[in-house]
């Protein structure tokens, strides 16, 4: 049986997105996006860090080259923000990177560059809902 991974956590995150978006809409760049996610991610008390280096590992050795995740949140999701027409694949695959990179389970996307806020989780089992 399908399960919603960390519907709390994810239900909280999401709040706070669609809280920046009704303050400041689209058309911005992802920068201002991510400055205003990250106080009101303060403001509701979810435990983040900005802008994490993900170290990558090739045969148990790390890499020179490393991956940078908007944030992470609860110690276990990570966030990526976009500014762009729609989240396509590619975005999806960068998280799905993330994820393998650092053995978490759950990403969320969220998009503001659309006509209104678009997310997707992209998760990192076979027993877990994406959306």
């Amino acid at each position: 049986m399908a399960v919603l991974l960390y519907p709390n956590e994810s239900y909280k995150i999401t709040g706070c997105f669609l809280e920046v978006y009704n303050h400041l809409g689209c058309g911005f760049l992802e920068a201002v996006y991510q400055e205003a996610l990250e106080m009101e991610f303060a403001l509701a008390g979810i435990p983040f860090k900005r802008e994490v280096r993900l170290p990558i590992e090739y045969k148990g050795k790390q890499l020179q080259k490393f991956y940078f995740a908007d944030f992470v949140c609860y110690d276990k999701i990570i966030v990526e923000l976009k500014a762009v027409s729609e989240i396509l694949n590619i975005y999806k695959s960068q998280v799905m990177n993330y994820l393998k990179a650092t053995g978490y389970e759950l990403g969320i996307i969220a998009n503001f560059g659309a006509s209104s806020l678009e997310t997707s989780r992209v998760c990192n089992s076979k027993n877990i809902l994406y959306k």
